[in-house]
């Protein structure tokens, strides 16, 4: 195990705004206590809370926390020392309405009540190509419908991939599933930003570290937005 994972596992623990719990109570079906209480005793506000799951280094969480103050953002992944920059981010620039969870997807249930959450961004997620059923692929219908149980009505999931396949199989299986979308492109930055509200352009142009390598390498950027 590298020194560099090991001295961001202890750093992550001495954060406020980073939650770490015991993966296998999740397993065992047993619900965390932040269930249902993350405004009060997190945020200790009632502004709506968006989720970025699939987080990665958190770079999206942070960019949107920064851009919106007046909302609160969790950014979730099973990978600690992934999000450990995002979180040192927060931290340096006194946010203090980011928070990192460190948990499987499969689970989000046991963090998270029904109605607590308005809104999920997944961004560059794994299109996991020989994922045939959508058992593993984060932005399938599968993984829709269980963020649909902590999700307020009528509220927002947004998909932003450089990936062609992920982006051609979550649309399919949308239209199948026959959800509600408000946008989609297959070209961000070619002709979406151009015609979305000022708030949702602004959200699209945060360009991760790796976005910018593949933008540079010529690649378009597809989204898809949907109401459920």
């Amino acid at each position: 195990m590298g020194k560099d994972k090991l001295r961001k596992w202890a750093e992550n623990e001495t954060f406020n705004h980073v939650f770490e719990p015991c993966l296998q109570e999740a397993v065992k079906g047993v619900e965390s206590e932040m269930k249902g209480r993350w405004a009060k005793q997190v945020f200790k506000n009632d502004n709506p809370i968006t989720i970025e799951l699939g987080c990665g280094k958190g770079e999206y969480t942070v960019g949107l926390a920064r851009q919106y103050p007046h909302r609160n953002f969790v950014g979730v992944d099973i990978k600690g020392h992934r999000f450990w920059r995002g979180a040192k981010t927060a931290k340096e620039e006194s946010l203090p309405n980011v928070a990192f969870l460190r948990t499987r997807l499969e689970f989000i249930e046991m963090y998270f009540g029904s109605d607590e959450v308005s809104e999920v961004w997944l961004t560059f997620s794994d299109p996991q190509p020989k994922d045939e059923k959508g058992t593993k692929r984060i932005t399938s219908p599968v993984y829709i419908e269980r963020y649909k149980k902590i999700l307020k009505t009528g509220s927002l999931i947004n998909v932003k991939t450089d990936s062609v396949l992920l982006y051609d199989l979550s649309k399919e299986g949308y239209v199948e599933a026959g959800y509600k979308f408000l946008y989609d492109s297959q070209d961000v930055y070619g002709e979406l930003v151009s015609r979305v509200p000022q708030d949702l352009k602004n959200a699209l142009e945060i360009v991760t570290y790796y976005e910018k390598r593949w933008l540079s390498e010529g690649k378009k950027i597809h989204f898809i937005q949907l109401e459920v």
